[in-house]
């Protein structure tokens, strides 16, 4: 790839691979120390990588880490990722076949796309094209998106005043529209190429007019190039098979092969 660090999975050696360095396991313990270990919810950002892990056919373990039970804020957790959120992973055949640990689902859509070296343009010019999408949700989308959720489904709709509201209402509506601009004439964000800037973007448009229960709110109906795209995204297999991932606790048959 022009300009990036990919690499390839490489046939592992006969032994064990040996995680046990790793905090993470004791409360998370592998059955399968071969794969990616795959830390996360059924939560908007943590279906990205469940999403990626399908559509790039990557062998995965995941393991569910429940908010209800606050194991995001345990230790194991937190020596994995230390800002406390999911998604997360580790990787036992990171970059020169040494295991790496990963959180930030922005920095692991990267990270896999490289890996697999797919669902990332292999020009240069178009792969950073790629990541500045990427960036738009990361930084746009994903913060005012769920500030609407906050404000009108969860605590903050008890709040009498509308304007905070109302004024995450209006960004959304502002980003819905760069989106769909950007829609306008092809398939996907990035053209007729589905990449990992579609995988960031289209959970967060999803779980906006579905669990948040916000899409007439912002007028959903009148970005048409958007929800078109939605229902493209949501009939694809591995869309369908990683939001679901995970669900419950980790067993074998849910370790991905």
């Amino acid at each position: 790839m022009n300009g990036t660090i990919a690499f390839r999975c490489r046939a592992k050696p006969f032994h064990m691979t040996d995680l046990s360095s790793f905090p993470i396991t004791r409360k998370w313990p592998a059955q399968h120390p071969d794969r990616l270990q795959l830390y996360s919810l059924a939560t908007t950002n943590g279906v990205k990588i469940s999403i990626m892990l399908e559509e790039i056919g990557l062998p995965y373990e995941p393991h569910r880490v429940g908010f209800d039970t606050h194991d995001q804020m345990s230790a194991a957790f937190l020596s994995l990722s230390p800002n406390n959120k999911i998604p997360a992973i580790l990787d036992p055949d990171g970059p020169g076949g040494r295991p790496l640990g990963l959180f930030e689902s922005g920095a692991i859509l990267l990270y896999l796309a490289e890996k697999a070296g797919r669902l990332m343009p292999q020009d240069a010019a178009a792969r950073y094209e790629t990541i500045q999408w990427l960036m738009f949700q990361m930084s746009g989308i994903g913060p005012m998106f769920g500030q609407v959720g906050f404000f009108h489904r969860f605590a903050g709709k008890a709040y009498e005043d509308k304007r905070p509201r109302d004024r995450y209402v209006g960004e959304s509506k502002r980003l819905l529209a760069v989106l769909d601009r950007q829609l306008d004439d092809r398939a996907w964000i990035m053209g007729d190429d589905y990449t990992i800037a579609d995988i960031a973007t289209f959970p967060w448009v999803r779980n906006l007019i579905g669990f948040y229960e916000a899409g007439e709110l912002v007028g959903i109906k009148e970005f048409a190039n958007v929800t078109r795209a939605l229902d493209a995204f949501l009939a694809r297999a591995a869309v369908t098979r990683g939001l679901l991932v995970p669900h419950a606790p980790a067993t074998d048959e849910k370790a991905k092969s």
